[in-house]
């Protein structure tokens, strides 16, 4: 099976952690960034310098970002992984028209659509693997976090419904639902609010990048190749 893999939101700590894991098992890789270069730059210098197919700008919150992003993927996709996106924290009728539309695009639309180029090519291999990295707010939805639960629980059903269309085509459609991982995302929380979270986590921590990298990698495997439409989760039974 081919192993060129496009992973937006790469300069991230869970798209950058998802990078380095598939690099380790001979991945090759496209990868995607908004504004972040400085990570991707630090990024590349931890891969194997064989590894790294491509790197590609994308503003994914408008639709002519997307469109520029995707006129410039030069490479066939094997398998491509929805780590990008952004949290958005406030009382629900705080929340502006323009950030319901940017959240919306970057979380939903941009998935559509890069999802809806990459689709002919795998049906003509029948093989291919699509992971979007969700949220379990897609799920049971957070106080505060209104408009984030809602993209991502759009995430999780365009999982469920697509993984139907595809699965006779050979092509893998699945999501990972982290729950609270220890990235920069999660800065607007002080050290209180963090420790009364992580008091409610039976694990009593919480997850690591790596751990999602690695649900992500085993999902890309063929040994996993009858798991199609499933939401993954992974927070230490919060």
């Amino acid at each position: 099976m081919g192993k060129n893999c496009l992973i937006t939101g790469a300069s991230g700590e869970i798209g950058s952690a998802i990078a380095e894991r598939l690099a380790s098992e001979g991945y090759t890789l496209i990868l995607h960034y908004n504004i972040n270069r400085e990570n991707i730059e630090r990024l590349i210098l931890r891969l194997p310098k064989e590894s790294v197919l491509d790197v590609v700008q994308g503003d994914l919150t408008s639709s002519s970002g997307i469109k520029l992003f995707l006129s410039n993927i030069h490479y066939s996709v094997d398998h491509v992984v929805f780590a990008g996106g952004k949290s958005e924290y406030g009382l629900f009728q705080d929340v502006t028209e323009d950030t319901m539309d940017e959240m919306l695009t970057l979380h939903v639309k941009a998935t559509w659509l890069i999802t809806k180029q990459l689709i002919p090519d795998m049906i003509k291999k029948n093989k291919g693997s699509i992971v979007v990295i969700s949220s379990i707010w897609g799920d049971v939805g957070a106080s505060c976090e209104v408009v984030y639960s809602s993209v991502k629980g759009a995430q999780n059903s365009f999982v469920k419904a697509l993984a139907k269309e595809l699965a006779l085509s050979g092509i893998s459609v699945n999501g990972v639902s982290p729950g609270f991982i220890d990235t920069k995302m999660n800065k607007l929380f002080t050290e209180a609010d963090k420790k009364q979270i992580i008091d409610q986590i039976p694990m009593n921590r919480a997850g690591r990048p790596e751990e999602v990298a690695h649900t992500v990698s085993f999902l890309l495997d063929e040994k996993s190749s009858y798991i199609h439409g499933e939401i993954i989760t992974i927070s230490g039974a919060w």
